[in-house]
């Protein structure tokens, strides 16, 4: 079956933030913003953010822009992964100088490349307004999560999928993940203790499950967009739907797992390495290509 990946307006009121003209305001935002577009493979990391003795996406960025701007740098990402998922298009903003904005592209793009490991792709630069933030100038963010079934162990899909040795129903899984487009609280779908005395409405724009073939393999993917999420919520909504895919459970009982706000009510939270961060929705005026 085919896909449902339209994205609509939320009617989820986000908490109000300083604009970009406010955050412009401030000193430490120079005179425009850096943003970068990376890919990377999850497997080696311990997760994206900064971690004092870990390898991290963060602090391997970090390293190579230090380097290359000769100066400290602090960075802000659209959404922090954790260790083991990979991202196909996570958005990181600098601050920059007058006179860094006036760098020529293709050496800061080839010193990038230079500096980053072979699991961190650069894919894309930009120049954007002073102020710019890749995390609260984003309007939605997409995943997906492959998942491969049956008997015979994947390929090529192996470091990027959760191999099931089951058939998964997909179409009773889609049916099933309904219930959890729009705005919820999503208690019951993330980590218990990150929950603690924090708001967790969210707004799922869209989530659906479809199954196709990836170079000969076929893979059951979810596909979803929000305009946050939770910590491992991606995850435990996966988990959760796998139980219907199985036959475990009925459609039904995810709106329940929903209504119960308790982390107990849904499934398990499903392993790391099948889940990719496939993209970053934003004002189209506020990203120029840096060429």
């Amino acid at each position: 079956m085919e896909s449902r990946f339209d994205v609509s307006e939320p009617t989820f009121k986000a908490p109000e933030r300083p604009s970009i003209a406010e955050r412009a305001a401030d000193p430490a935002s120079l005179d425009g913003t850096l943003v970068l577009r990376l890919g990377y493979r999850g497997a080696e990391f311990s997760g994206f953010a900064a971690q004092p003795g870990r390898r991290t996406v963060a602090g391997e960025v970090v390293r190579a822009l230090e380097t290359l701007l000769r100066r400290p740098v602090e960075l802000t990402c659209a959404g922090r992964t954790d260790a083991g998922v990979h991202a196909l298009a996570q958005y990181v903003s600098v601050p920059l100088s007058a006179a860094e904005l006036g760098l020529d592209a293709r050496r800061l793009s080839h010193g990038l490349s230079a500096l980053l490991p072979d699991d961190i792709s650069p894919s894309q630069l930009y120049r954007a307004p002073a102020g710019f933030s890749a995390r609260f100038d984003a309007r939605s963010r997409s995943y997906r999560y492959r998942m491969v079934a049956g008997q015979a162990r994947p390929v090529l899909a192996w470091d990027h999928a959760w191999w099931l040795r089951c058939p998964l129903d997909a179409d009773a899984m889609d049916e099933a993940a309904q219930a959890l487009v729009g705005e919820h609280d999503f208690k019951s779908f993330c980590k218990a203790t990150s929950a603690e005395g924090k708001p967790t409405h969210r707004c799922v724009m869209s989530l659906g499950v479809h199954e196709e073939d990836e170079c000969g393999e076929r893979v059951t993917c979810i596909d979803v967009v929000g305009n946050a999420f939770l910590h491992s919520m991606v995850r435990t909504i996966t988990g959760t739907l796998v139980e219907v895919g199985r036959g475990q459970r009925d459609a039904g009982w995810v709106a329940k797992a929903l209504a119960a706000c308790d982390r107990k009510a849904a499934g398990p939270c499903a392993p790391a390495k099948g889940l990719t961060f496939v993209g970053v929705d934003y004002p189209e005026e506020l990203l120029e290509p840096w060429e």
